[in-house]
């Protein structure tokens, strides 16, 4: 992976937080890209915007937004809101947000992309990979299938959280996130 430029899709600074700090001392020529149409309310997307904004500027690392599009989110998971979390409606959002994030690597000169909308244990890994490779496979751009949550990132994590008082929601963003008592009992 070194030899290549690397775009990181961020869902927010917590789950993002410790990848970031373990590619950054490795030097690797890398990116951060923030894009969460899936966040209902918008208040609550430029917090995570900004928290995750602070901790690539912490880290040297570039950063960039994509717009916020609710309403493309909505349209894509329209008939899924009774679907349970880690159901189709969780496979729909990540590969629309990772089909967004190939093409974004693609036009700017990325070479491979990745993410971290499964390092939370709320969600599937293996259903974010294979939406991942989906999202690859249709853009034309590598995906990268590092684990980030081996290798000690979780402690990583755990600590930058505390250490940069990161704002640590508990759940996904999406409306359907937020009502699910799974979430609720994680607070």
């Amino acid at each position: 992976m070194s030899e290549n430029k690397l775009l990181l899709l961020s869902c927010c600074a917590p789950c993002s937080c410790g990848v970031i700090q373990k590619l950054a001392e490795r030097h690797l020529r890398f990116a951060v890209l923030f894009y969460n149409p899936n966040i209902d309310q918008e208040s609550e997307y430029k917090k995570r915007l900004a928290e995750n904004k602070r901790v690539c500027e912490r880290f040297g690392v570039p950063f960039e937004a994509l717009p916020y599009e609710p309403e493309v989110w909505r349209r894509a998971v329209k008939g899924l809101e009774r679907e349970p979390e880690r159901g189709k409606r969780c496979s729909v959002c990540f590969e629309l947000r990772l089909r967004r994030a190939a093409r974004y690597a693609k036009e700017h000169g990325f070479t491979v992309f990745s993410s971290v909308l499964g390092i939370s244990r709320h969600k599937d890994l293996s259903q974010v990979n294979e939406a991942a490779l989906r999202a690859a496979q249709k853009e034309g751009v590598e995906y990268d299938l590092t684990n980030w949550r081996k290798g000690g990132t979780e402690q990583l994590r755990s600590a930058l959280i505390k250490e940069m008082q990161i704002y640590n929601q508990n759940y996904c963003g999406c409306i359907y996130s937020r009502q699910t008592e799974q979430y609720e009992k994680s607070a």
